[in-house]
């Protein structure tokens, strides 16, 4: 079976769920700049003319298969995660730490984290499985943690580095840039 081109980028875009520059494209799909283009025009052009819900955009980021603009409201329908300020203090701190075991949150976060573990798993944003030692959970977040907040659509000038802590060093040690 043959694949064409414009229908593996589609592929593609929907398989890596965000932003791909055209270099990104170009590795993914094995294929030169000129066709990758070409191919991108084409699946934009069909995606204008078809009644979907989908599109193919292109932003500073790269570009993406995405929902129309016309039905962003059902995300809020369909996805509503209405998480209280705990809980989203709570998914930060697992964010933040990159990981964290339930007993270090709870440490941090006071025994209400309990409950918003419960509700982050339960809306799929962080991911539980029990710590190699055995007597907690590993707590990380998930797939839909960055596919709904968009983490890696973030400018690059806005990912959080922790700085070393030298003499040098005007800034307070831990500074998050």
């Amino acid at each position: 079976m043959s694949v064409s081109l414009p229908a593996k980028i589609e592929a593609i875009l929907y398989l890596k769920g965000q932003a791909l520059s055209l270099s990104e494209i170009v590795q993914l799909a094995e294929c030169d700049r000129a066709a990758a283009e070409d191919a991108l025009i084409q699946l934009m052009s069909d995606y204008a003319h078809r009644d979907s819900a989908l599109e193919i955009t292109e932003t500073r980021q790269g570009y993406s298969l995405q929902l129309r603009e016309a039905y962003a409201g059902l995300i809020h329908t369909l996805v509503p995660p209405e998480l209280g300020v705990g809980a989203l203090r709570t998914l930060a701190a697992i964010a933040l730490n990159g990981g964290i075991t339930q007993t270090d949150l709870v440490e941090l976060r006071g025994s209400g984290a309990y409950q918003h573990v419960q509700e982050l798993v339960h809306l799929g944003f962080v991911t539980k499985r029990r710590s190699p030692e055995g007597r907690s959970y590993w707590l990380q977040v998930s797939k839909k943690f960055h596919q709904y907040f968009q983490v890696d659509q973030l400018p690059q000038q806005l990912s959080l580095q922790l700085r070393p802590n030298s003499a040098d060093d005007p800034s307070p040690s831990g500074a998050i840039d």
